[in-house]
């Protein structure tokens, strides 16, 4: 299995630094605000990434954080009137609704910020007495000049970067690239008690310590989005392995931008789309289809014609599946024929297409490719008159396959106009007395049905996707 490394910028053979297991680190997001399109990306390819690892029998640890603690955090508890933890815990739980919706497997650890100032505090000390931070009037710094490998994830030489927009300019620094591990306290914002006085840790830090606490000093793969290359887990390496003494991660894995009708995301351009309002026109399951359309480190652009098409493909596997389910129930054959047993072997091959794809650096474009060529196969080799036996080995392909990817070959039978109107009415009611769980899981039990339910001032209207 070949990975691409960040680090090295090559593509290298994958080795865990213990057999049979795999440590890896996801930065997670920063709860303030349901996940958008952006957001999703990693949250998905990075699953499919932890699934293929389990599908090779590896032994997964898988970390993802919620920095729950950070400016826009504070800024949105203001305008929301509420206090910073009440927001953070608001939104954690929008993200996992989000995440399972995606079909996101559970991260082995999910820690908050929060819960791990203490051991911040720890990490602090550390390179304090190791000469690779100093403190100022209660701010303390990481000093980069002191870490001799900075820059070496980014490739960026540390004497040609200045001070700018990426890196926030303070006169107290002694350099301007040296960053905050920890930061006084504001009147009106979180705290906790330290050394140098009451205040918060500095956003990278949180990381390198749950990283350590989770999974031990080195680590197998580190993953997030190309935008936190720099300076997020620049400033990661520098804080773990000057603390540590040892490498920090072995392999950097790096999703690529999403772009939105061919131009780059932003709330400037009104092309900014949280992963909860796209579903109002398209299922989880097709957002999720749509991410593994391209390699994972490739741009992938955005739009409502691209979506539609992943929603026939994925269409298309999914009646495949289910046309395998009637044959198998309708055959009055048990045993496999010779033809059959022949046939078996073409199976064979499509699952080393799959796993060719997934072994070069998880190119999932492929291994789905792989996938219709199994339902290709499917169509036209198997029908009513096929083994019950055959037909459940062609099944049995197609769900293997088909659970690396995360994708549900399970489809709800088509739902009358009238159910659809019994279970909008009992939303309602839902909504009246403030049962806004029952009233989420109808819309969401609705919409995995292709049922798009719409709040419009003529009253509730329904349509099919």
């Amino acid at each position: 299995m070949k990975l691409y490394n960040t680090l090295t910028r090559k593509k290298e053979t994958f080795v865990p630094v213990e057999p049979g297991k795999v440590k890896m680190y996801v930065c997670g997001p920063t709860v303030y605000n349901h996940i958008h399109i952006g957001n999703a990306r990693p949250f998905i390819v990075f699953d499919v990434v932890r699934r293929y690892f389990e599908y090779k029998g590896f032994d997964v640890t898988y970390v993802q954080n919620y920095t729950d603690v950070d400016d826009k955090i504070i800024n949105k508890a203001k305008e929301e009137g509420l206090t910073s933890e009440a927001v953070a815990e608001k939104y954690i739980q929008e993200v996992e609704h989000d995440a399972k919706g995606l079909g996101i497997h559970k991260a082995t650890h999910t820690p908050k910020a929060t819960e791990e100032v203490p051991h911040m505090v720890d990490m602090i000390q550390v390179l304090l007495d190791k000469k690779f931070a100093y403190e100022v009037g209660g701010t303390v710094f990481f000093a980069t000049r002191n870490f001799k490998e900075y820059g070496k994830l980014s490739k960026k030489n540390p004497d040609d970067l200045e001070a700018g927009s990426r890196v926030a300019v303070d006169e107290a620094k002694i350099n301007p690239m040296d960053f905050v591990l920890w930061k006084p306290k504001k009147e009106g914002e979180p705290s906790w008690p330290s050394p140098w006085g009451d205040g918060r840790p500095g956003w990278h830090l949180e990381c390198s310590v749950m990283a350590k606490r989770y999974l031990g000093d080195t680590i197998d793969i580190h993953c997030g989005g190309t935008d936190l290359i720099f300076p997020h887990h620049e400033n990661e390496i520098a804080q773990s392995e000057a603390a540590n003494g040892k490498p920090f991660a072995k392999y950097w894995l790096h999703n690529g931008f999403i772009n939105v009708d061919n131009k780059k995301m932003s709330k400037s351009l009104g092309n900014f789309f949280t992963v909860r309002e796209i579903t109002e026109e398209f299922p989880y399951e097709v957002i999720r289809f749509f991410m593994l359309s391209a390699h994972y480190r490739s741009p992938i652009n955005f739009s409502r014609e691209l979506m539609e098409a992943a929603s026939n493909s994925l269409q298309r596997i999914q009646t495949g599946a289910k046309n395998l389910i009637y044959l198998h129930e309708h055959s009055a054959l048990e045993s496999m024929t010779e033809t059959e047993n022949t046939d078996l072997k073409r199976l064979e091959s499509f699952k080393d297409k799959f796993e060719k794809a997934m072994d070069d650096d998880f190119n999932t474009a492929d291994a789905v490719s792989a996938i219709f060529e199994l339902i290709r196969f499917a169509n036209t080799h198997v029908t009513v008159s096929s083994s019950k036996a055959f037909i459940q080995k062609v099944s049995d392909a197609l769900q293997a396959l088909c659970d690396v990817i995360g994708i549900d070959l399970e489809t709800e039978e088509d739902i009358l106009d009238s159910d659809i109107e019994a279970l909008i009415q009992k939303r309602q009611e839902a909504r009246k007395n403030k049962d806004f769980a029952l009233s989420d899981k109808i819309r969401d039990d609705l919409m995995k049905k292709g049922i798009i339910i719409e709040d419009t001032r003529e009253g509730v209207k329904f349509r099919r996707v």
